[in-house]
């Protein structure tokens, strides 16, 4: 773990990074429409969707199940989306009796099924807890996905998700910055599906960006 600051970063610096990140956040438009299509297919199939993480990743994690549940944009039927972060007599009940590494497992191992996504965000990769929950959903035939970031391709937690979405950015801020567009942009795909409005198509790589 990096040694916290000591002095003050300039606002603007980080609006310069934060723009930068933004920027590149395009390139993961394919691996996100992939995971958007698997999530409307879990959805049609009757699967649910569980997601889990820890601190700023547990409140991404249930804001993604609260889009779901509630809505995003449009009226549309409430699609089934559960945060296994939220139910302190659970967590702390696994964690108390097993182990802290085992408190989105054993809940997974409870309610994850073959019809189901799982989604675990990590900022840097390596939280235990977040890597055996992918691990065990892999292991139950569910769909793995993987939010992360950082200077290491979200490993080790990356070797357990079927799909993995990377922040391309390396401050935890950033991070989840990026993290939380991207949970939008999931959420914009599968919310136009649930009303019966087609999808926005994906811009041409080889068309040149103009600002």
């Amino acid at each position: 773990m990096p040694a916290p600051l000591t002095g003050r970063v300039p606002a603007s610096l980080q609006l310069d990074d934060h723009l930068a990140a933004a920027r590149r956040l395009e390139e993961l438009l394919p691996a996100l429409h992939t995971v958007g299509d698997l999530l409307i297919g879990v959805f049609r199939r009757g699967g649910r969707l569980y997601t889990f993480g820890n601190g700023g990743s547990a409140a991404d994690a249930q804001h993604l199940a609260g889009e779901f549940i509630g809505r995003y944009l449009r009226e549309r039927r409430a699609l089934p989306a559960v945060s296994l972060v939220t139910d302190p007599s659970v967590v702390s009940c696994i964690g108390n009796d097993y182990a802290y590494e085992e408190v989105f497992a054993r809940q997974v191992e409870a309610l994850a099924t073959a019809d189901d996504m799982v989604v675990g965000f990590t900022t840097s990769g390596r939280s235990a807890n977040v890597i055996r929950g992918l691990e065990e959903a892999r292991k139950r035939g569910a769909v793995t996905v993987l939010f992360a970031g950082g200077e290491q391709g979200g490993r080790p937690a990356a070797a357990h998700a079927d799909h993995v979405l990377i922040a391309p950015a390396t401050a935890t801020a950033r991070i989840q910055e990026m993290h939380l567009t991207l949970l939008h942009l999931l959420s914009e795909h599968v919310d136009a599906w649930a009303a019966g409005v087609a999808p926005a198509p994906l811009p041409d790589a080889r068309q040149e960006n103009h600002v």
